[in-house]
């Protein structure tokens, strides 16, 4: 059962290494990131689940101990999604919203639950997302998860996907189901808009959507931005 998520933005960026000098104009960002999931800590899950976007060919499960790099920005920096088992094989490296999924845990020095990554392709269904969900929240007794996802990409012209007047709509809606935890909002978000307007989000919070259902979780609106254009939120639901 779902006992707890935690909703953040991933990009790069959110990394300060990443940043460099425009680190400072995401500080509030982080700030209310190791909020959220500092309250995942509190919820003493037995297993967590780190969700985020992928593209096509690396979406699907990633174990503990998988890693992951920013080397593609510039950066001789890698992190690891929890321990490691005793014995591991070599794996494929993590898509970057799971990296930053593990800087997050990392920064917070999680060690209260097993870790498991999953990685969404964005033509992932609603339905599907939704059983995904279901399955995630039916594997514990106590689930948690910290769902990655950025909102449109299209709010500024200077926007990686340049303005387009319905982002803002678009991210309100968003915005208000994760405050809420509207479970049937969030399954509501239109798949085909989402993806004209490159909100990464949608699939991961479908997912949050389906393992929240019967919960009876509240949910509460951390930080709502759109800093380059792109909308971030972090909620937190408990």
């Amino acid at each position: 059962m779902l006992v707890a998520a935690a909703v953040c933005p991933c990009p790069p960026l959110l990394v300060p290494e990443v940043a460099t000098g425009a680190a400072p104009e995401l500080d509030a960002a982080r700030t209310a990131c190791a909020d959220a999931v500092g309250l995942l800590a509190a919820a003493r899950p037995d297993r967590l689940y780190v969700v985020g976007p992928a593209d096509e060919g690396a979406h699907g499960a990633y174990p503990a101990g998988a890693t992951g790099s920013f080397a593609g920005f510039g950066v001789d920096l890698s992190v690891r999604l929890g321990e490691a088992p005793a014995v591991s094989a070599a794996r494929r490296p993590l898509p970057t919203s799971l990296a930053v999924g593990a800087w997050l845990l990392a920064r917070a020095g999680w060690a209260d639950a097993p870790i498991e990554g999953l990685g969404v392709a964005e033509a992932t269904t609603a339905d599907d997302c939704a059983g995904t969900g279901r399955e995630l929240a039916a594997s514990a007794e106590r689930v948690a998860l910290l769902v990655l996802g950025d909102g449109s990409a299209c709010r500024t012209v200077k926007a990686p996907g340049y303005l387009d007047e319905r982002a803002a709509g678009f991210d309100a809606e968003a915005a208000r189901a994760l405050g809420t935890a509207g479970v049937a909002a969030l399954l509501a978000l239109d798949a085909r808009l989402a993806s004209e307007l490159k909100a990464a989000g949608r699939a991961p919070w479908q997912i949050l959507a389906g393992a929240a259902e019967g919960a009876g979780l509240d949910g509460r609106l951390l930080f709502e931005d759109a800093p380059y254009g792109v909308g971030y939120f972090v909620a937190a639901w408990s």
